[in-house]
């Protein structure tokens, strides 16, 4: 089981980053590995929408298909994956800064490995850790522009 989390300062009011952050449509742009991302679903974004993505990690291909579980416009999202060689729940939480000027993003994700990945279990939360701690400084120099 691999628990990572990781959390950052972004000097951007907390609306926009939320904002930014919970369109799955915009990962291409801050995650790294990510091919490409498409809501599926129809209506207002929120509890219970879906997306699918392909991304890349560690040379192999990962095609999976989330659900929103959790959302709190502005400050709270959760996706679970519905279908996936690598399964994983994220949470992504944004609050503004003690100043009201900046935010601090808070990302947790676990995952269970499956297959291939599987045999990789002792170092998958080092690299996971590295991963999205890379993804959250490229968000930062995004939004920070």
């Amino acid at each position: 089981m691999t628990h990572v989390t990781s959390t950052i300062h972004i000097n951007r009011p907390a609306a926009e980053v939320f904002d930014f952050i919970a369109n799955p449509e915009n990962n291409p742009q801050w995650q790294g590995g990510m091919v490409s991302c498409e809501i599926t679903s129809d209506g207002e974004w929120g509890l219970g929408s879906t997306y699918a993505q392909q991304a890349k990690f560690m040379g192999r291909d990962i095609v999976s298909k989330f659900e929103i579980t959790a959302y709190e416009p502005g400050r709270l999202i959760r996706g679970d994956t519905v279908e996936s060689s690598f399964p994983i729940s994220f949470t992504r939480i944004v609050e503004p800064d003690d100043a009201g000027t900046g935010s601090n993003v808070q990302a947790i994700v676990t995952g269970d490995a499956s297959g291939f990945f599987k045999l990789l279990t002792p170092l998958m939360n080092r690299m996971v850790k590295r991963s999205i701690d890379g993804d959250y400084k490229r968000l930062k120099s995004l939004l920070e522009v």
